[in-house]
This record gives structure tokens, sequence and C-alpha cells, in this order.
């Protein structure tokens, strides 16, 4: 595991993007499967591309797996970008940004704020290294380095096929959404400090 920098924005965002073509929440948000990677390489680019402002993008060498995380106090989009958000998603999504933009503020609204933590804004593993368990095995040593300042960690589960897996590594369900029309819930995990 190393930290990525912004020499690494473009593998990055292909893992990012691969690995999250077919889930079910980002899948709504972006419907058309022939335009999804051209969209995703846009929208991922623009997350992954901010939250390297932070040195919690944590990736394997060759970015088979890629985990992007937003420290205690940070912010998934830095001020200075928030505007560019709904610019973006009309462009990409044209009708459909309003949509989007609910869902996103359902993201923002479930998220707690009430305790310090690291957030887990995205994980993913290029299929052609899935199955491998590269992606898990990213997180576990994310949480040992996270477990050794003693915080606790915040993720959304985009696809309820996941939560077992982060189950496993100490993650409880606290909540649930969907996006605005949406029938496949959103899951909100907490791990408690180890």
């Amino acid at each position: 595991m190393r930290s990525a920098t912004h020499a690494d924005l473009v593998s990055l965002t292909e893992t990012i993007s691969l690995a999250f073509h077919d889930d079910p929440t980002w899948s709504w948000a972006f419907p058309d499967p022939i335009r999804r990677q051209d969209q995703y390489r846009v929208f991922w680019g623009f997350m992954i591309g901010g939250a390297l402002r932070y040195p919690w993008v944590l990736m394997t060498d060759g970015c088979e797996a890629a985990s992007v995380w937003i420290p205690p106090g940070g912010a998934e989009i830095a001020e200075q970008d928030e505007a560019r958000i709904e610019p973006l998603l009309e462009q990409l999504v044209g009708s459909r940004a309003g949509d989007v933009l609910q869902l996103l503020d359902r993201f923002e609204g479930a998220h707690p704020r009430e305790e310090p933590h690291y957030y887990l804004s995205l994980l993913g593993t290029h299929p052609a290294h899935a199955g491998r368990g590269l992606g898990m095995a990213l997180l576990a040593e994310n949480l040992a380095r996270i477990d050794r300042e003693r915080m606790p960690t915040y993720l959304e589960s985009s696809n309820p096929g996941n939560n077992h897996r982060y189950e496993r590594l100490g993650f409880q369900t606290i909540g649930k959404f969907y996006p605005p029309a949406g029938n496949t819930p959103v899951t909100t995990m907490w791990r408690n400090a180890h």
C-alpha cells in the first residue's frame, strides 16, 4: 500500500470507474451503460482529484485496488470546488442532474457529524484483479493504520452485496437511504475506534 499522488490520478480514476460500472447506486445516477465510463472518468476524476489534497488516497502498487479517505475535519469536496458540482452534473447527465444532486444531498445528510472520524469515500478493485481479495486487504491495511490513531471510521455501502465484507472488518449498519425513486438502499456503516 502507498499514498497516491496527482501522478496517479488517471490510474486511480480508471480503477474506481471500472469497479463501479455495475454499482446499483451509481449506475442509477449514470444510467446509460454505453456513456457511463466516460461520465465516470469525469465525475470520479473530479472527486478523486479533490481528495488528493489529503495523504489518504491509498492504493496498491499497481493501482489494482484503491481507497479514498477523507481525514477527520476534512471535506470530501473543497469549498472552492462545490460550485462546480451542479454544472458538471448538468454536462454529464443533463435533465437528470437534479436527481443526482438530490442523491448527493442524501449522502451528505446521512453522514454523522457528532464525532471526528475517517470517512471512506471510495473503495474499488480494478475488474482485471477482482476476486482476489485485494480491495478488502487494502481496506484492512487502511483500518490498521487508522486504528493506530484510535479513530472511528464511516462509510456508505452503495452496493448491498458488499455489506457483509464491511461487517467482517468491524463495521455496523447505522442507517440507510435511497436514491430518488430508486429501490436499492445505500447503507451507512460505522466502525468504532479500535
